[in-house]
């Protein structure tokens, strides 16, 4: 993405809100560019200023400092017309779906393009046309009430490409579907993005939405940026405390486990079918302790990672790490993630 233009650049972004008493700094110092075409994921915990973040963004709220540039243009120096003109080229994609009860999916999708100015017509055959798109051109009639929570956000999405956006802003825009459901509106979402070239930014709280739509990912703590990187290398190699108990999820349960040499091995789509842990056991005859397992799915391609406890023996213990290496997987020692 090195070589492409920042459709979204963040410099130096922060946000502060005040009260009568006090203030809460939701954002500090946020620098971060997001690439034309590409599929961009923000992840953090519950109230680590995500959503906060998109709404920057799009400049619903106004940054306490910083600047936010879109497509060229420092949005804080448009006027309230010019922004409303800006806002049509991105779309917004919300948790809670936000349709309208009263209107049949044709007519949410209509909806923004009557605020536009289109013409009834034009808008309704922009509206079928993207019913089709979204694979529910058989419910053009039917009102949300009607339909199921995945039929909703397939209207919403629609709504969302009505006005011709050249990006789409998803947030949380799985959380309140089933996985099933969710796997169905994330392949949606990367089909669009293929086929039309729309830049994406997922906003989410679940590891395993980025792990299935997105390139490329930043990492939100405490209102800060804790890692920013390709989803490979953070699930790879995570530097960051933050990254570690994204990936990592399950590091708790093991906890009282921890207290001898522990390591995370992280297989790739080549590796993780050859029974690598089986064939080193044999090799060296000594047992390792298998604390964790888990498979993903990222961009397509298989990963995995396990975590074993190490022998008690430092010299086998160490010359296993050093097979594993030879191996050509991901090692590292474990020890300090809890």
């Amino acid at each position: 993405m090195k070589n492409k233009e920042p459709i979204i650049r963040l410099l130096n972004l922060s946000k502060t809100f005040r009260g009568a008493d006090n203030e809460v700094k939701a954002l500090e110092d946020i620098t971060l560019d997001i690439y034309a075409g590409e599929i961009f994921g923000i992840i953090g915990m519950s109230g680590a200023g995500k959503s906060t973040l998109v709404r920057c963004i799009n400049f619903l709220e106004k940054p306490t400092k910083g600047t936010v540039i879109f497509d060229g243009q420092d949005l804080s120096t448009l006027t309230r017309s010019e922004l409303y003109k800006v806002r049509q080229s991105m779309g917004m994609i919300f948790q809670q779906f936000n349709l309208l009860m009263q209107r049949t999916a044709l007519g949410n999708i209509c909806f923004p393009l009557e605020i536009a100015g289109w013409k009834k017509t034009e808008a309704e055959a922009r509206a079928k046309e993207l019913l089709e798109l979204v694979g529910m051109a058989d419910k053009a009639d039917a009102y949300p009430a009607q339909l199921s929570g995945g039929q909703q956000q397939r209207v919403a999405i629609a709504r969302a490409l009505a006005t011709n956006p050249k990006v789409l802003l998803c947030d949380e825009a799985t959380s309140a579907l089933d996985p099933s459901t969710t796997r169905g509106v994330l392949t949606l979402l990367k089909d669009i993005n293929k086929r039309l070239g729309i830049t994406i930014v997922v906003i989410t709280h679940e590891m395993s939405v980025i792990e299935e739509i997105c390139q490329r990912v930043t990492i939100i703590d405490n209102g800060r940026i804790a890692e920013t990187g390709n989803v490979e290398e953070i699930f790879t190699k995570p530097k960051s405390v933050a990254a570690r108990r994204l990936v990592f999820p399950e590091d708790k349960k093991i906890e009282q486990l921890m207290g001898s040499r522990c390591c995370r091995i992280v297989f790739d789509g080549n590796s993780s079918f050859e029974p690598i842990i089986a064939t080193m056991v044999l090799e060296f005859r000594h047992t390792v302790n298998i604390l964790f397992a888990d498979t993903k799915n990222i961009d397509g391609q298989a990963f995995g990672q396990i975590v074993i406890q190490l022998p008690e023996a430092k010299s086998v213990a160490d010359r296993m790490i050093g097979y594993l290496r030879s191996k050509g997987l991901t090692v590292e020692e474990v020890d300090g993630y809890v």
